[in-house]
């Protein structure tokens, strides 16, 4: 990470943050002020443990310095607005002891100084604050009068994100910091060399996306979303010709894009995204890349429209079931099973070829080109196990065609050069399927599609998720069936080949001439197979896996 940065991270203090003049300005289209009272009181909560345990982790802060002494917040607002309104909180109280003349003059001297180290100078014919941090354009006003006049606007019009602000300032202020100014001023003292950030400084954009995406990768959750708005805002913004009007419903339009998608789907959906329209990129390339989409206002205007249209289709794509469909035409229902399947798999790379598709293929072949990446996904990814990396490149060829109308059909696809050499031929698929195992005590969800699938494809139209996964030789056997099967007992639990499905699971521990009575009765049609043996031993399995495997081929076949 340090080659992309300009300094190492350094863990400093609130007070060590704000010394020498540094001023912090949150970009103009970073994200609004958000906290709730759960965070006030979670950080209250903690910061009344600093009289026992000296110091309280507040994480990351990622800043970007644009002069000596200035640097724009990337990541960390939240926690540096609320840190400072608690302070401005303090100071509240002690000019309301100045108010009151009690120790007035010390008083007045405790609050100059306050003022001068967190909050800054003010001017000395307005009395308006020339703050140390600046917010961005949907709170920076109402921030700024707190600032000057130590009092939160309770006036009629307020934004939701400055009734936050407001609500914090009131939260805060009720709280106890000490009944005297030399007592609130000690508590200050306190709070500011107790809390401590990890301050990480990059040079530009770029690197803050790298740093972003690294964190991310190590657990530590910066909001990618706010970055690459500040961004792409910036960029229409350059000419300063966009009115205020027109800006708002960019930022709804974003706000719309990441409520939709929520914070933990947006970077695949970004990346997905870019997928269609440019070469495929690494992770670290990937912003890179995103900047050279959106390099002039036009540009990025175009996509920003991209993202407004496809967030919706890509959230779709995770939820299958979603109220959006109801809004579709009804021809693409059947495509919600496959896209079911691939959502329980947790394979997302089709995504970037149906999102292309979805404005450019009719219903009817929209559904099928989901059925032939789904039918792909089970041979490829599920039971063949291959690694994703090709796929992932050629997937993104196959996107860029389809955006481009180069493929304009399912069957261009499917017929293309790039599915092909990614199918796994039957013979393949085949002898995988004949002894493949999943663990049927993390997985039952998984297996029961996939057996419901085959029923399907033997004409039993089975709801996999009404259905119950029977293990034909107990998954924990007992010595009867220890007897009766024999040799191989011990490595065939979670061979698919002792799985069937029914639809209530009564059977337990019985013994193979009981389930088979059962079995018969069922119309599972794996179930009625399965009770044409005589016996349940290794040999046995092994054959109806291997009947079983064809029946696989069949079922996830395109031709």
């Amino acid at each position: 990470m340090n080659n992309f940065m300009s300094m190492e991270p350094t863990n400093q203090t609130f007070q060590e943050l704000f010394s020498n003049g540094v001023k912090y300005i949150v970009p103009r289209f970073q994200r609004d002020y958000a906290w709730t009272q759960e965070q006030w009181e979670d950080l209250w909560a903690d910061i009344e443990t600093l009289n026992e345990e000296h110091y309280h982790y507040m994480g990351y802060i990622v800043l970007q310095r644009k002069e000596q002494h200035s640097f724009e917040v990337i990541d960390g607002q939240q926690r540096l607005v609320t840190s400072t309104l608690i302070i401005l909180t303090a100071m509240k109280k002690i000019q309301d002891l100045i108010d009151d003349d009690k120790d007035a003059e010390n008083n007045k001297e405790r609050l100059k100084e306050l003022n001068s180290r967190f909050i800054g100078a003010k001017d000395i014919v307005s009395l308006k604050v020339s703050s140390k941090l600046s917010l961005n354009r949907n709170n920076n006003h109402f921030y700024k009068n707190i600032c000057s006049k130590l009092v939160a606007p309770n006036s009629r019009g307020l934004t939701a994100t400055n009734k936050l602000l407001r609500k914090c300032f009131d939260f805060f202020n009720k709280k106890k910091m000490g009944a005297a100014g030399s007592e609130i001023a000690a508590f200050v003292e306190q709070l500011t060399s107790g809390i401590i950030f990890t301050k990480i400084v990059v040079q530009d954009d770029l690197n803050a996306y790298k740093v972003f995406e690294t964190l991310n990768a190590r657990g530590v959750q910066l909001s990618t979303p706010d970055l690459l708005k500040n961004y792409i805002f910036s960029v229409i913004t350059s000419k300063d010709d966009v009115p205020d009007e027109e800006l708002n419903d960019l930022d709804e339009d974003w706000s719309a894009i990441v409520s939709q998608l929520g914070e933990n789907n947006f970077t695949d959906f970004i990346r997905y995204h870019h997928n269609f329209q440019k070469k495929l990129v690494t992770k670290k390339e990937l912003f890179k890349s995103i900047r050279q989409l959106a390099d002039t206002p036009e540009s990025s205007y175009n996509y920003l429209n991209s993202l407004t249209e496809c967030a919706p289709v890509y959230a779709s794509l995770l939820s299958p079931f979603d109220d959006w469909w109801a809004s579709q035409n009804e021809d693409y229902r059947p495509a919600r099973h496959d896209l079911e399947g691939l959502n329980l798999f947790n394979i997302k790379q089709p995504f970037t070829i149906l999102m292309a598709a979805f404005s450019r293929f009719s219903s009817d072949e929209f559904i099928k080109l989901t059925r032939y990446l789904f039918a792909l996904s089970i041979r490829y990814n599920v039971i063949c196990r291959y690694s994703p990396n090709d796929q992932e490149r050629l997937y993104n060829q196959i996107a860029i065609k389809v955006f481009k109308n180069e493929y304009k059909r399912a069957s261009h696809v499917k017929n293309g050069e790039e599915y092909q050499s990614l199918y796994p031929n039957d013979d393949t698929f085949k002898n995988s399927f004949e002894f493949h195992k999943m663990p049927s005590k993390q997985s039952s969800k998984k297996i029961r599609f996939l057996l419901s699938e085959i029923e399907h494809q033997l004409g039993n139209k089975s709801d996999f998720a009404k259905t119950t996964l029977e293990h034909i030789c107990p998954y924990n056997p007992e010595q009867n069936w220890r007897k009766d099967f024999g040799k191989g007992i011990n490595d065939i639990s979670d061979r698919l080949g002792n799985m069937i499905l029914l639809e209530k699971d009564e059977l337990k521990r019985a013994d193979f001439n009981t389930k088979k009575e059962t079995y018969l009765k069922t119309p599972f049609r794996l179930a009625k197979k399965v009770a044409e043996y005589d016996s349940w031993d290794l040999k046995s399995l092994n054959d109806y896996q291997e009947w079983l495997s064809k029946q696989a081929v069949k079922t996830w076949r395109v031709n």
